[in-house]
This record gives C-alpha cells, structure tokens and sequence, in this order.
C-alpha cells in the first residue's frame, strides 16, 4: 500500500495540484489573450485591423499591456477608505477564479493505474467505481459568483467619488435583478435532470442529449442573465464610459485596475463554461469517451465559441438604457422563467 494523508492516496494530493495549475493557467492565459481576441475580433468587424504594432500581428500586445500596468504609479485618492479601496480589487478577483473548481472540463484519465477526473473538485472512488464531486456545485457557482459584485460595490464606495458609486450603485441592482433570472432558469434543467452535480448533468447530455435542445428558453434567459451579471455589453451600465467615466473603477489605476479588468474577463470564462455544461453536454463530444483527452479538447472549443458570440455581441449591440433593462429583468425574464417551470413541470407530470 502507498503512502496515504488523511485516509486518502499520495497520488489524489498531486493530482489536485496538477488540476488547480492547469485550471489556473488556463483561465489566464484565456484572459490575456481573450483581451487581444476582443480587440482583433472587434476591429476587424468594423473594418479596421486591430492591434498591429507589438509582434506579429500584434500578439505580443497582452504582454505589453500587462507590463504598462504592472509599472504604472499607484495612486490612492486622498479622501478614500484606504483598507476598502485596496481590498475591492482582490474580492472581485477571488471569486472569479475559484469558481472554476467545480466545473468539470473532462472525462476520466488513468494515470500509473490511479484514475483522475478533469475536475477540481472530485475524486474517484476505486471502491464504488464512480466520481465524487460536490453534490451542489451550480449553488457553489451562483454563491461565488455574488460574492465578485461585493468587490465592485465597495469599490464605488470606498473611492469617494459620484462615478464610483454611481457605479458601484448600478452593478448592486444588476446582480440582484439578474441573479434571481438565472437562478430560475435554470431550475428547469434540475428538474429534468433531478441533481444539482455538475459530473452527473454533463453526463446525461452524452450523445447529443444536450438540455440547449430541451431546454432552448432556458438556454437563452440564463446566457442573457449572465452577460447581466458580468457587466458585459450590452448591460455594462455599472462602467458606462459615456455617462461614468468607467464607473467602479474610475479611481483606481495600475495593477488594481488590472485586477478589476482580469476578474472581468475571468467571469465571462466561468459564464461560458459553465453554460457549455449545462447546456452544451460540457466535454462531451464524438470518441470522447472512447479517448478521454479529447474531452478537454471539446470542452475548451465550446467555451471559446461562448466567449466569441460575447464579443460578437459586443460589436453588435449598443448599451441599454437603465429603465430598459430593469424592464428587461423584471418584467420579461423572470416572468418567462416562472413559465418555463411550470410548463417543464406539467409536461414533465405527463411524460413520466
């Protein structure tokens, strides 16, 4: 028998350490160069050619970018909450990048005769012969994720400034007019699925069962609650440059920006990939079970298709007006999520 730590394998402890590396530097590098994608994407949708200068055909911006802000100079206005206004950037980071534990981006992988699941927060039980995860990891997700507004709020807050707040004001009512949207439905895929594992609803989208097919209304309220959610066009009221300057984070400037920017674009991952489980059949595809790496291989085209229908939309759409989407929230979305429930229901009643 090998050495064991708290009743578990030496070898669960490395994988755990190998997932959360490869989990990480996937999502930043996801967010570094989805920066650069938005800026090609968007240029060359309206006929210009986007960054050009720095390396070839400007892929070497990212760095660049990331360089400028790392020495740019701190500046922390003299009538700030000072211990708030540093700590705001960190809460909207954190969460951005903790919510990836429970989303699985593979099947099962067999290393040295000790199997491995492609996600965080799971292990396989040789005994029983099935993967563990936890058993609410979209109620992990949807707490985490309501964690990230905190940061923004009190960086409106804490900045001493009318954007700021104004700012921080408008993300606060966003989340919860949203969240409450979201959370509804997707009610209809546990319903259908009858748990709230995320391991167990990808793998009853195998062969092509997606709930995107089931659950189309679904599909679509709970992408648009969460484009709401991240602040990303065209809900992005909270940073509103015509109306706020930049919102939130008008005042902060250097790494502390860059961590607003990158929790950002780390959300809209986490969006992505979470709506590619639930709705897309996550890593599931052709031979992915038959070859275990091509799992992550369907997973990640999934997510970048997602994350480019985002900036599609971006270059598309232009902002909402508060009103309309307050209107949006309340009157439209969550009525149609109420619906979408009982019809799921009642259909639900008679089929089975």
């Amino acid at each position: 028998m090998g050495i064991e730590i708290l009743g578990l394998p030496m070898m669960y402890y490395i994988a755990m350490v190998a997932k959360v590396l490869v989990a990480f530097v996937f999502v930043l590098l996801t967010v570094a160069y989805a920066t650069y994608a938005e800026r090609k994407i968007i240029g060359h949708m309206q006929v210009r050619l986007g960054p050009m200068r720095t390396g070839w055909h400007g892929l070497l911006q990212p760095i660049a970018d990331g360089v400028k802000l790392f020495f740019k100079e701190e500046i922390i206005p003299s009538q700030a909450s000072t211990f708030a206004f540093l700590i705001a950037p960190l809460i909207a980071l954190i969460p951005a990048f903790i919510t990836f534990a429970v989303i699985p981006f593979g099947g099962v992988i067999e290393v040295g005769g000790y199997k491995i699941p492609l996600q965080i927060a799971s292990y396989f039980d040789m005994n029983a012969g099935r993967v563990f995860d936890v058993n609410v990891g979209v109620l992990y997700i949807l707490a985490m994720s309501s964690l990230g507004v905190y940061g923004i709020v009190l960086a409106g807050w804490a900045s001493n400034s009318k954007y700021s707040l104004m700012g921080g004001l408008r993300a606060s009512a966003q989340m919860i007019s949203y969240e409450l949207s979201a959370g509804l439905a997707i009610v209809s895929v546990f319903m259908l699925s009858g748990t709230l594992s995320l391991n167990e609803i990808v793998n009853q989208q195998s062969g092509f069962g997606w709930y995107a097919f089931k659950q189309p209304l679904a599909a679509v309220m709970f992408f648009i609650c969460s484009l709401a959610e991240i602040n990303r066009t065209p809900f992005d009221l909270p940073e509103a440059e015509t109306e706020l300057v930049s919102g939130f984070c008008t005042e902060y400037s250097s790494m502390k920006y860059a961590m607003f920017f990158m929790a950002e674009y780390a959300n809209m991952v986490t969006v992505c990939a979470l709506t590619a489980t639930l709705f897309l059949g996550g890593w599931n595809g052709p031979l992915a079970t038959a070859i275990p790496l091509l799992g992550p291989v369907y997973f990640v085209a999934k997510v970048y298709f997602l994350m480019f229908f985002c900036m599609w939309i971006r270059a598309t759409l232009p902002r909402y007006r508060y009103d309309q989407l307050m209107h949006l929230g309340w009157k439209v979305l969550l009525p149609l999520a109420l619906v979408n429930i009982v019809v799921t229901g009642v259909v639900g009643y008679f089929i089975n």
